[in-house]
Parts: C-alpha cells; structure tokens; sequence
C-alpha cells in the first residue's frame, strides 16, 4: 500500500488531499471537501493532465502574438513537445476567440484555440 499527499487544485480551496493506492490502482481519497477533490486525486496519480496556455505569433494582425490555450487537457508528459509546437506556430490575421491555430498539437489529438480576438491591422 502506498500514500501520496496532493493538494487539490479542482477549485479555490486547495484541500490536502491524501490519496491511498494498491497495485497502482486508487482506493481510497482522503482530505477532499467537495466531489472535485476525489475526481483530481484519482486521475494526477494514475494519469495527469494539464491545461497548457501561451501565446502563438500571428502576422498581418493589430498585436503581434495572440493567446492561446489547448481547447482540453493534455498528458502532463506531452507539455514540452506542446510547446514546441506553439512556440514554432505562425498564423495570420485575423484570428477569434475559439478559432483553431494548431490542429492536433504534438499528436496528442487536443487542438489549440485563440482566447482573444485579433484583428487584420
């Protein structure tokens, strides 16, 4: 049997969160005040994920890189081949919040979408 201690980032409380695993399976969450907390625990231990954001550089627009973020969570193990990717990334003016810049960043079949708008300079 092997305790991991987290804390909770599924809402503002940030609960200490002490997760009970057996043979690499979860069995118990302790800590949690809301459902949010068992639901984080069970899935960072056995297979975390993250929101990525940054910025994509854009042409032809009023700004020169636009926000951005993966349209859902990635595997923690994919953020700097995600990076890699946005970082490499070009696209052009005009571009709107939710509009795709990077179809199926790294292989990971998870889009990056625009999270404000640009328009054409």
């Amino acid at each position: 049997m092997e305790n991991r201690e987290l804390t909770c980032i599924g809402c503002p409380m940030g609960c200490m969160l002490t997760v009970t695993m057996e043979n690499g399976e979860v069995t118990e969450v302790k800590g949690n005040t809301c459902p949010k907390g068992d639901i984080y625990a069970r899935k960072e231990v056995v297979n975390p994920t993250r929101i990525v954001t940054s910025t994509v550089k854009i042409t032809g627009g009023d700004k020169e890189r636009i926000c951005c973020k993966t349209a859902n969570d990635i595997p923690k193990s994919k953020i700097f081949e995600v990076m890699k990717d946005i970082d490499a990334a070009v696209v052009e003016a005009p571009k709107h919040i939710g509009d795709v810049l990077i179809k199926d960043v790294a292989g990971t079949g998870v889009d990056v979408i625009a999270t404000r708008n640009v328009e054409i300079a």
